[in-house]
This record gives C-alpha cells, structure tokens and sequence, in this order.
C-alpha cells in the first residue's frame, strides 16, 4: 500500500517525458529533482527513469552546464515565475542546480543494466563536471562557486543572507508561488526580489562571469566530489579504467579543497568569495561532505550532526538549519525545516560512516513522515507537520527508494 501510494504520486506528477516536483508550484521539470525522481522512479518503472535522465539531458547546453529548469511547453507561460520569457535561453532557465545527476545514472543503470543509456550519458556528465570546474571556481581554489541561491537547490538559506544584503532587490514582477504557497512558508518579498535581481544580471551578462553574489557552497561540492565517484563507477562499468582513476582523484581534489577551505571547527561552511570569509551560519549543506568515504573530519562532522544544532536522531529528519540560531524558523522554506532529499542524501553519509543505527532510525522516520504528510515538500523538524506542496516528486520518489533498501544493520 505505502508503494502504491508513492508511485501513484510520480504518475500524476508524469508529464510523457519527465516528472514535475508539484504539478501546482513546480509545474516543469526541474534539474535535481529529476535526478532523484530517477532513483525513486528505478524501482517500479526503469524505462520511465531513463526517459528522465535523458529527457533533462537532451537540454543541456554547449559549454555543458545542465539547465536548472526545463520548460514544458504544455503548461500557461504565467503558470511560473520566471518563466521562459524571462530568461530568453529557449526552453531552459540559464542557471544550474547540484550535481546529483551521475549518482542517479549509476542507480538507475544498476537496477536494470542498459550500457547504451549509460554510454550515451557519461559523456554528457563528463562535459557537465568539466563545466563547473572550468567556469566556476570562481576563487581559484578548486572549488565551485554558485552565482545564485537558487543554484544551490537551498533557495531561502540563512547561509546567503550575508551575500544578499549586497544585492538590491528588483520590484514591478508578479510571484506566482504565493498562488499555490502560503506565505509564511514562503521567501520575503524583498529576498524574492533579490532572486530577480541577481537573476536579471546573470542573463544580461549572457549567462557568463560573476556579480555581487559568488560563494562556495559545502553542499554544492560535496555532491560534485560525490558525483565524480559515481562518474568512477559508471567509467568502471563501461571498461575504463584510466578514466575511473582520473575521477576518484577528482573527487580527491574537491573533498581536499573543501577541508582546505570550508572546514572550521567542526563544520563545513559556505564562503563568501567577495569578501573572502565564511559565512558563520550551521545549515544542512554543510552536512552533507559525509557522503565522501574517506572524509577524515568525519567524526567530528558526525559530532555536530548529533549535537544540539542538529539533534539528528532526535527530531523529524535532517533540520535545514541550526536549530539554536535565531534565525531557525521551522516552517520556512529552508531556514529549519526538514527535506526528504537532505535526509537520504545525510542517510547515504551515515551508512558510509558506520553509523547504521542512525541510518536505520532516520530511514524509518523519513518513510513514517512521508506517509503521514502526503508526501510533504518540506516538514517541520519539531513536529513532523507537513508545510508546502502536497504529492511532491522527491518525497515520493525517495519513500520508494527508502522502502526497498534493506534495514541497515549494525
């Protein structure tokens, strides 16, 4: 009954050839999601998984870089903001989300093999790591740079409120997530404005360079270190040895450079490449450098997991914020509540770590939760109260990833 209950929300939530995160507030196909949907989605219908990843992939751009948004050209121009108009790039959005797109190629390739599917895609992952890479370490560290909050999938972040404040804030546009989201879960209107404003920029800059907000986000390099392990498997898999070997050392450098760079005190930190500082705010991102095996801070990383900020183990999910900060708010959009994605992206970590009790706990909750909400965007971590949209692609999608692993065990 729980299986029957996510698929059914990825079939409705099915456009022919991708999957949207909400048919209300996210009505195209959006570029994590879909990675995540994909490994959800390999379970019950790997074909449907395929056509996902490919369909996402079949929008990627010259220089490589993966679109964050591809428009259907199905759904009302007005039924999102910004919309295709606003961007003026064809039937994508000119900014990129977190590279989890590979992990979910090796998934879904391992849960029915096609070498083919994997053979098409491993170049195109190739050219998409090699974008981030050439035209986003913006510091010179060997880190990539995000040029908008948005490209860190963690929109309302505490951790950009610093880098924002530079940022004046566009007015005169029409939010169209306020139609389908209650406000209070909601960004400001002043932050929305500031989405806008550095949005406007990027794309009169023709989509190249860097403006008034430039930061290294833990979250965002984890996962691309993470990526080039998974770009080792899938090298592996198709009989290239030489090729795995170049991405594990890849994935070396990034997991070096964040200790390096962002590591302080127990914590991985977003930094402000403008002023060159850290940005002092424990949010979720920075939890998720334990998805990297060999991650030496590991257990101290674990220590503040488990700690007051995060209680994981003792609150609903992964909280997207300190939960001691002033600004923690548990049901605005990243400022404290819990994701599905973060809590099995966090779960992933902890296996690797040898914490399979944890593991096992957070699994359990992170299904129980799911169910309970109706597949809640987000939820609050005290509570376990569901907030933003209902039927929401990842949340379904990892439920039925998380029903079919096996119970960790000690």
């Amino acid at each position: 009954m729980d299986v029957t209950r996510a698929t059914a929300v990825l079939d409705g939530n099915w456009l022919g050839s991708s999957t949207v995160p909400s048919r209300s507030l996210y009505p195209h196909q959006w570029s994590w999601d879909s990675a995540f949907i994909a490994i959800g989605l390999r379970h019950r219908a790997p074909a449907r998984a395929r056509r996902e990843l490919l369909t996402l992939f079949s929008a990627q751009w010259r220089d490589g870089r993966v679109p964050h948004i591809l428009f259907d050209p199905g759904t009302p121009a007005d039924a999102y903001f910004p919309g295709p108009s606003f961007w003026r790039a064809g039937r994508t959005s000119g900014l990129v989300q977190p590279p989890v797109h590979a992990r979910a190629v090796l998934a879904v390739h391992r849960t029915e093999p096609d070498r083919t599917f994997l053979a098409t895609l491993y170049p195109k992952l190739r050219a998409w790591h090699e974008y981030l890479r050439t035209h986003r370490d913006a510091g010179g560290r060997g880190l990539v740079a995000i040029v908008h909050p948005w490209e860190s999938g963690m929109d309302n972040s505490p951790a950009w409120d610093g880098p924002l404040a530079r940022v004046t804030p566009s007015t005169g546009f029409v939010r169209r997530d306020l139609d389908h989201g209650a406000a209070a879960d909601r960004p400001s209107d002043d932050d929305y404005g500031r989405y806008v404003r550095l949005a406007s920029d990027y794309r009169d800059r023709g989509y190249t360079g860097f403006g008034e907000f430039v930061v290294e986000d833990p979250g965002f390099n984890a996962l691309l270190a993470d990526a080039e392990l998974a770009l080792a498997g899938i090298a592996d898999e198709l009989g290239l040895p030489a090729a795995a070997a170049t991405h594990r050392e890849s994935a070396a450098r990034v997991a070096k450079a964040m200790q390096e760079t962002l590591w302080d005190d127990g914590f991985f930190f977003a930094r402000d490449v403008r002023t060159g500082r850290r940005v002092p705010e424990y949010t979720c991102a920075g939890l998720l450098p334990l998805l990297l095996p060999d991650l030496a801070v590991a257990p101290a990383l674990l220590a503040t997991a488990t700690g007051p900020r995060f209680r994981l183990g003792h609150v609903h999910g992964v909280p997207s914020h300190d939960l001691t900060a002033p600004a923690f708010d548990p049901g605005r959009y990243w400022r404290g509540p819990s994701w599905a994605n973060v809590g099995w992206l966090v779960r992933q970590g902890l296996l690797h770590h040898g914490e399979h009790t944890l593991a096992e706990h957070l699994r359990a909750d992170l299904v129980e939760t799911a169910l309970r909400t109706d597949f809640a965007e987000y939820v609050d971590p005290l509570t376990g109260a569901g907030h933003g949209a209902r039927s929401f692609g990842w949340t379904a999608a990892l439920t039925l990833d998380l029903l079919a692993q096996p119970a960790a065990v000690a």
